[in-house]
């Protein structure tokens, strides 16, 4: 007898928040959603053909950044800065079977780099009006 008063004054108290009734559904999407228009927002998504100039800056940049990194130019695995900005030869551990050692995660790293830097250039020249 004293479990089920136990149990009984230990029951999880359920939640309508979490069932999808249609009903409920209609009710909260009409009342607290407000209507938006689609196409009025100043930055647009175009889909242009390949030569397009937003395309040339990103395959510029990104191409840019690993050349600079494939010979040298820039930090990576096998070559780090010092505080004068002079890259220095070390040795990573990581295989690579490039003769230059740029590795898997030199690629990446300068990839995403030349990325950042022609989203910059892209949105900087959106901004200003040049393309």
């Amino acid at each position: 007898m004293a479990s089920a008063v136990t149990m009984a004054a230990y029951t999880i108290p359920q939640s309508k928040a979490l069932r999808t009734s249609s009903a409920l559904f209609a009710k909260s999407s009409v009342v607290g959603m407000p209507m938006m228009r689609r196409g009025s927002g100043r930055l647009s998504v175009r889909c242009d053909f390949i030569g397009s100039s937003t395309n040339l800056i990103m395959v510029a940049s990104t191409s840019l950044m690993l050349f600079a990194g494939r010979f040298g130019l820039a930090p990576s695995a096998n070559r780090k800065a010092t505080a004068g900005l002079k890259l220095e030869l070390r040795d990573s551990g990581l295989q690579t079977g490039d003769p230059a050692g740029f590795t898997l995660a030199d690629t990446l790293a300068c990839g995403t780099v030349g990325h950042i830097i022609g989203v910059g250039v892209v949105l900087g020249l959106k901004n200003v009006g040049a393309i």
